[in-house]
């Protein structure tokens, strides 16, 4: 990994847009700082393209999606996609509303069994607003131990489901979505850019294990100081300071490097 300040000036100026987590990466703590919402805001006017990809609920991306300077939200690691368009929010699914209502009652029963089995896990408390799965609180407000949350993981994937680990969430799905799949969908079906062109094209940040399919596959790509875990691709590009602090970090030097 190289620094932030080294990021290559003919890739920064041809960049379409910028890919970027929530948690840890553009929040500090779940909270939104002037600094890191100010970016956005310039990255905006700068005419690049802006998407958030996220392990958070579809239900953050309706709500948040008409209030900041982004095209949309790509949420539930990949699964839903929020975009704003002509004024409106359109809400993007990759299956139909009768398998869906069968594949949530799939998931809701291996919930209760992971439940029973391991009873560190609690539900995260925006479980409500999704729609494709099912996170714990594993480390935003109650703490799970690394080993409990690979033998749930193990527990999920021999019941056939999908397993996610973010920096405070163990998502568990039955749909087959990765970040990275869900953020070139949604560049090449509902922005027009060709797959190899869209990950030339878009520089991607974030922080965490949920990450690793984003890093693995943009060729721009940027992690902020607070690192975790050790994903097979590693970012580009590191910053110096961590959280919203190095995403605003991030867009500086991408501006600096654009005028």
């Amino acid at each position: 990994m190289r620094l932030i300040s080294d990021f290559d000036p003919s890739a920064a100026q041809s960049l379409a847009g910028v890919l970027f987590d929530l948690d840890d990466t553009l929040l500090d703590s779940g909270a939104l700082g002037e600094q890191a919402y100010s970016s956005l805001h310039r990255l905006h006017e700068a005419g690049l393209i802006l998407l958030a990809v996220t392990g958070r609920p579809s239900g953050w991306g309706e709500v948040l999606a008409p209030q900041w300077p982004v095209a949309g939200f790509v949420t539930e690691n990949g699964a839903v996609a929020i975009l704003k368009r002509e004024g409106k929010l359109q809400i993007i699914e990759e299956i139909n509303a009768s398998d869906r209502v069968q594949r949530r009652a799939n998931l809701m029963t291996l919930v209760a069994s992971m439940k029973s089995a391991f009873p560190a896990l609690v539900d995260a408390t925006d479980v409500a607003m999704r729609r494709s799965d099912f996170t714990f609180d594993i480390g935003e407000y109650n703490h799970v131990k690394d080993a409990v949350v690979r033998d749930a993981m193990c527990f999920a994937r021999a019941h056939g489901a999908l397993t996610v680990r973010s920096s405070v969430h163990l998502h568990v799905t039955f749909d087959g979505s990765d970040k990275a799949s869900g953020a070139v969908r949604v560049l090449h079906r509902h922005f027009g850019y060709d797959v190899t062109d869209a990950r030339r094209l878009f520089a991607f940040i974030g922080d965490s294990e949920n990450d690793e399919s984003c890093l693995a596959a943009f060729q721009n790509t940027v992690a902020v100081a607070n690192l975790r875990g050790r994903p097979s691709v590693s970012p580009r590009y590191i910053t110096s300071l961590p959280r919203g602090s190095g995403f605003a970090e991030f867009a500086r030097r991408l501006l600096e490097l654009r005028r």
